[in-house]
């Protein structure tokens, strides 16, 4: 249908006729995603004529129509001027129900539920959708949202989760997140303000049936239940995002330790729960591992301080089931081989922490992933195994992947840098050392516990022939220069020594030794003598 012609007879038709106009244009443009730039001035004329039909009384089906036009329009960030304004938005949020001072918003604060006709309720949830768009693509959509106090009424809002209705709940969930990322001073007001932390925890635990039966302990999931439906999966996890989002920055203060100890808590839950398909239960999971970096590491203890059924006393009794669940979640990712970044990162660096400060974790995961050497025959990344999967991260090309994984097994070790280059090898290792000034060896800053590690017999009677940098013992290498004579040895060391000083001269090279703490420094500074009173004692 020819666009001028739709804006044309739209200013001069009832309220019947346009409904019928805009119902053509939706069918037509349903999945369009991509418009001609030549008809923009149009489009943002039509934009115009929508939210002047949407400022009369209109009737609820006549409404939704309009606001399914544009939903669609609101896709092309170049047209929504017209939108991106106080009236427009006021107008958007009035039919979504958010505005402050309205009676749908007294509603919400008294808990009452708004009786709706289905129809009202589709258009709810369509203003909802035209703002997700909106906001996402207009940074003076965003503005307005300020100023207009939008978060406010999103925040009455989720005081009713009990009462939603899906997608209602979902699109307003979706609206937090994305106010909150985009904003940060509007991150702010939710959180000090309207503390919608303790909203959206409120949330999760309604939409995931949790059952409290300790301070910071829910009820086991019933094994003989069926899996979380998908609409309850697709709201936690927009919850989640929001409250990832929410908690980027820690304020302190023992009201947020509660708050942060009962999102732990629910967190484990999830944890536990398993949704209609693999690949949903894992990206629910993935958002809670997110949320579980942001909290402070001294709430990872409600993961684990749940009774358990037997079996774990070496682990002093502790409950280390959420932390199997995450084990296994590092596994998945890193069988995927792709997108290390963003779907392993997280979970290591989780897991990395727990593993530092909470004794019992370090000691269930090194089990697992670093159990002691047998067979020292086999390079250490080389393998199938957690650990030479980890390995061969530590020289990943993404620097944040390859510090990830090495800061995570050097963990493992207590930080001790000679247990790490037992189970690496120095050449793998050889980043971490120079990052954290270790490479004359030692240990890591971190104080750990005093239980010993023990070596296995036949990693005792291989020590002797392993190749440090390798991690391996090598099958004997034939000597290049055993059959040469003293003349011909002299020729090729002197070539060697010409091809190196040609490269350092060229600034190719540059030759470095290690210092007495553990730092690379240039070769002529490491070989200077020290000062004869240096201050430290002598080994």
């Amino acid at each position: 249908m020819d666009l001028n012609n739709i804006v044309s007879q739209l200013e001069n038709t009832n309220e019947e006729e346009t409904e019928k106009l805009l119902l053509q244009y939706n069918r037509e443009n349903s999945h369009t995603f991509s418009f001609d730039q030549t008809e923009e001035s149009l489009r943002i004329k039509l934009c115009q004529g929508v939210l002047s039909v949407l400022g009369r009384q209109v009737q609820p089906s006549c409404q939704k129509t309009c606001l399914e036009t544009l939903r669609i329009l609101s896709r092309d960030k170049r047209v929504l001027g017209p939108v991106a304004t106080r009236e427009g938005m006021l107008i958007l949020g009035g039919l979504a129900r958010l505005n402050p001072g309205e009676q749908g918003d007294e509603n919400h604060k008294n808990g009452q539920e708004d009786t709706q006709s289905e129809e009202e309720e589709r258009v709810v949830v369509e203003a909802l959708k035209c703002l997700c768009n909106v906001v996402y693509n207009s940074p003076a959509a965003q503005q307005v949202c300020v100023d207009v106090q939008l978060a406010h009424g999103l925040c009455a809002i989720l005081h009713t989760a009990r009462t939603w209705h899906h997608e209602v709940g979902l699109f307003t969930l979706r609206l937090v997140f994305l106010l909150s990322a985009l904003r940060p001073d509007v991150r702010g007001v939710f959180r000090r303000e309207l503390h919608a932390v303790r909203l959206l925890t409120e949330v999760l635990e309604f939409t995931l049936d949790v059952s409290w039966v300790g301070p910071y302990e829910a009820a086991p999931p019933d094994p003989q239940a069926l899996p979380m439906p998908a609409e309850d999966n697709e709201r936690t996890m927009e919850a989640l995002k929001a409250l990832f989002n929410l908690t980027l920055s820690d304020t302190g203060g023992e009201e947020d330790d509660h708050q942060f100890r009962i999102i732990a808590a629910i967190l484990r839950h999830l944890l536990m729960l398993k949704t209609e398909t693999e690949d949903k239960t894992e990206e629910a999971h993935s958002h809670a591992i997110n949320l579980l970096n942001n909290l402070p590491v001294s709430c990872l203890d409600v993961l684990i301080d749940v009774p358990v059924q037997g079996g774990l006393e070496m682990y002093s009794g502790k409950n280390l089931d959420a932390i199997q669940m995450l084990i296994d979640f590092m596994a998945k990712r890193m069988d995927k081989g792709s997108n290390y970044k963003e779907g392993l990162t997280p979970v290591l660096s989780l897991l990395t922490e727990g593993s530092r400060h909470h004794r019992e974790i370090r000691r269930f995961i090194k089990a697992q992933v670093l159990p002691p050497l047998k067979d020292v025959k086999i390079r250490p990344e080389i393998g199938t195994t957690t650990r030479n999967k980890l390995v061969r991260l530590m020289t990943h090309v993404d620097m944040g992947v390859k510090q990830t994984a090495a800061e995570f097994l050097f963990v493992l070790c207590k930080e001790s840098v000679d247990n790490l280059l037992k189970y690496t090898g120095y050449g793998n290792a050889a980043g971490l050392l120079v990052a954290r000034g270790l490479l004359a060896g030692g240990r890591g800053e971190t104080q750990y516990s005093d239980d010993e590690d023990s070596d296995t017999e036949e990693y005792k009677s291989a020590k002797p022939f392993i190749n440090p940098i390798t991690g391996h013992v090598e099958e004997p290498m034939p000597n290049p220069i055993e059959e040469m004579t003293e003349e011909q040895k002299e020729y090729e060391a002197q070539k060697l020594v010409n091809m190196f000083d040609k490269l350092s001269r060229q600034n190719v090279i540059r030759p470095m030794g290690v210092m007495p703490d553990g730092t690379l420094a240039p070769l002529e500074e490491t070989l200077c003598d020290p000062p004869e009173d240096s201050g430290s004692d002598s080994d």
